[in-house]
């Protein structure tokens, strides 16, 4: 289908706005064009195998058989409608028309009703027939043709020279039918239109680097091949994904499972599957965290657009208890990230449904999702975010990551990161992650949808899929050709230890009237002796101050003992007198604690060093040289992994001359006072 031809029919379901327009708020649009939509697509998708259904249904009436599994076989899909009605029936008795609409709905099978349902349909029925407006709005889908094949006067499918059905709608078609629906609804509800679907080319390139390395092996006939969206929305990743296997190997079986929260999205993407000939049972509708649709169950392929920074503080405790109490036996053993972000509980999720690789090297399974650059990151060391790179990263899982545009989505204009991963590696590959910079890959969209200003060309596409590939099998190799574009670095590239750096806590002592002040003000001091006496016994030492703690501590003793003031007993007492009197001074005396030097919370720095480094060297070589003094506690070091993508490309850019600057910033104040000439003139 041309894009005219798409955006034709799409019109053609949307023309119905005019008649909602002051009964329906702009925003409520969407639930009746929607599943209208859908029922019109099932109407006429079950119209070639009517008569069949009708007669199996009257010859198994009132039968104890399950009469269910013979509808099916008749319909030839795995639903099927037991009515008389047609949309346009129902549109000709306008008295009777909700009456007869729930009649011909309740006819449906059970899954079918289900998708329904969940668009809130009866509801719509009932609102649309006391507006007097429901009669209307059933003729207008009713003359929207989206038969998925052509039909002769008989009611016969029409084939062409080869024997094949003329198609009229295809189902990849109605995807893009449903989806410029779907975002038409979420701009007049001030929805993001990415929350339910993917632009095309984005999963048209996602799919390629999901699948390309095993082409060989989809070759092979009769292969069957399971696919799974943790985030499904419309389902466009999983048609994609089944598209692109089959077209590789037209005898090839695909399953495909997934799991949507949003209502509209989960019928629209089971209503789709339905129509495909897939099990809508492997749709399933819920939560993926609190609510594990496919509980156990294990996929050969894993792919998701998650909604990017989204908190998921609603599940918080069911997350937080499978995380405590089944630790790696669950799903999120690694680790959790920030509650306002849950993308690296999606890949957690999908990583847990990886097929393990048996002994002969069998199995296993490869993973694809969408990441804004936060997970790239975000999240010190020893953060969840950073452990759950970790255990990515030492699992050796992470094949690649992608860099694309930005602007390329429908709901945010920042730039977005293809993750790939995989439990079975190349031999090649073992031990190395591919970071491909595809930034500058992207042509401009002649008019914006949302924040989608850029698209992927199909040679864009191509060129990114060629790239990747090589880089599966070629070495770390500066000469070669995509350098600039294309890095391979170790696992271990990406990993540090973080180190706390300390000096010691130098100080001299004196007594002024604000150590007075700040005597009355503690509490220790009230604690352990009469304050007013105390302070009675410092005021001869005011303006004094000593370089040791040794002379202060005499001084202060002898001072006290004048002034009918004990001394306490008890180190609280002294800490308390060493933060009233002591004063840092870089050329103080060097604080102790059991012999060695007291670290000073003051002058704490805190050092990234790789992996493969050793820190004794690092301190020698990048510390000591600025401050002698310093030392490492080893007893704080946390090992910390991040992938820091744009560092790693950066290309630096000097700045232009100062004299071109200059020139042109006159050029510019010339043609400003000739225009406020011309005004003035």
């Amino acid at each position: 289908m041309n894009s005219s031809k798409h955006t034709e029919l799409a019109n053609n379901a949307w023309s119905v706005a005019d008649l909602l327009r002051g009964d329906y708020k702009q925003s409520d649009y969407g639930k009746v064009i929607l599943p209208f939509t859908v029922l019109r697509r099932l109407e006429c998708v079950l119209e070639p195998t009517r008569p069949k259904v009708q007669e199996t249904h009257e010859r198994f009436a009132g039968q104890d058989v399950d009469v269910a599994r013979f509808l099916r076989r008749a319909a030839g899909h795995s639903f099927y409608n037991t009515s008389r009605y047609t949309l346009k029936s129902i549109a000709n008795d306008s008295s009777q028309a909700a009456k007869h609409l729930l009649a011909y709905i309740g006819a449906f099978s059970e899954n079918a009703q289900e998708v329904l349902h969940r668009y809130e349909f009866p509801q719509q029925i009932r609102r649309l027939d006391s507006a007097n407006l429901l009669y209307k709005v059933i003729a207008r889908f009713a003359d929207l043709d989206l038969r998925p094949v052509e039909l002769d006067e008989h009611g016969q499918v029409v084939t062409d020279d080869r024997g094949r059905p003329k198609v009229v709608v295809s189902n990849h078609q109605m995807g893009y039918v449903f989806e410029e629906l779907i975002r038409r609804f979420a701009e007049q509800s001030n929805e993001t239109a990415g929350e339910h679907f993917t632009p095309r080319e984005v999963i048209e390139l996602m799919v390629n680097l999901l699948v390309a390395p095993d082409d060989d092996a989809l070759s092979v006939p009769g292969v069957v091949r399971t696919v799974m969206d943790p985030a499904c929305g419309t389902g466009g990743m999983l048609s994609a994904a089944e598209e692109h296997i089959t077209s590789l190997n037209k005898s090839a079986t695909v399953q495909v499972f997934g799991q949507e929260l949003n209502p509209e999205s989960w019928a629209i993407c089971r209503s789709d599957m339905m129509i495909k000939g897939q099990d809508p049972e492997n749709i399933k509708f819920g939560n993926s965290f609190s609510d594990d649709g496919h509980r156990g169950e294990r996929f050969d392929y894993l792919l998701a657009n998650p909604p990017f920074g989204v908190e998921w503080k609603k599940v918080k405790d069911e997350v937080e208890q499978e995380h405590e109490t089944l630790g790696d036996d669950g799903r999120f053993g690694a680790g959790l990230p920030r509650i306002n972000d849950g993308s690296l509980l999606f890949l957690q999720h999908m990583i847990s449904k990886m097929k393990p690789v048996t002994a002969d090297g069998k199995g296993g399974s490869r993973v694809a999702i969408v990441f804004n650059g936060s997970p790239l990151f975000t999240g010190a060391a020893d953060s969840g975010e950073s452990r759950i790179r970790r255990w990515i990263l030492e699992n050796d899982w992470l094949e690649g990551i992608v860099a694309l545009p930005d602007q390329l989505f429908y709901n945010t204009g920042i730039s977005t990161y293809f993750w790939i991963l995989t439990n079975r590696k190349s031999p090649d590959h073992v031990g190395k992650v591919i970071l491909l910079d595809a930034r500058d890959q992207f042509a401009k969209m002649r008019k914006s949808l949302g924040d989608k200003r850029k698209y992927l060309t199909d040679d864009q596409i191509s060129e990114i899929t060629r790239r990747y590939a090589e880089a599966l099998h070629i070495a770390d190799d500066p000469e070669h050709p995509q350098h600039q574009k294309v890095k391979i670095f170790a696992n271990e590239d990406f990993g540090y230890r973080r180190i706390t750096v300390e000096r010691p806590l130098k100080l001299r002592f004196e007594v002024t009237d604000e150590t007075l002040t700040r005597v009355r003000d503690a509490k220790p001091f009230a604690k352990a002796l009469d304050v007013d006496l105390f302070t009675a016994a410092l005021k001869p030492l005011l303006g004094r101050s000593w370089t040791t703690k040794r002379a202060a501590w005499d001084a202060i003793r002898s001072a006290m003992a004048e002034g009918g003031v004990l001394w306490p007993t008890g180190a609280p007492f002294q800490k308390a007198l060493r933060e009233v009197i002591g004063v840092r001074d870089p050329d103080g005396e060097v604080q102790l604690v059991k012999g060695d030097p007291e670290p000073d919370p003051d002058l704490r720095d805190y050092e990234n060093v790789p992996l493969h480094e050793d820190i004794e060297e690092y301190l020698r070589r990048e510390v000591l040289p600025h401050v002698p003094d310093a030392w490492i506690d080893h007893t704080k070091t946390k090992i910390g992994y991040e992938i820091p993508f744009t560092r790693h490309f950066y290309v630096y850019k000097p700045p232009r001359p100062l004299a071109e600057i200059d020139a042109e910033l006159k050029a510019l104040e010339a043609e400003i006072q000739a225009l406020l000439g011309e005004v003035t003139g």
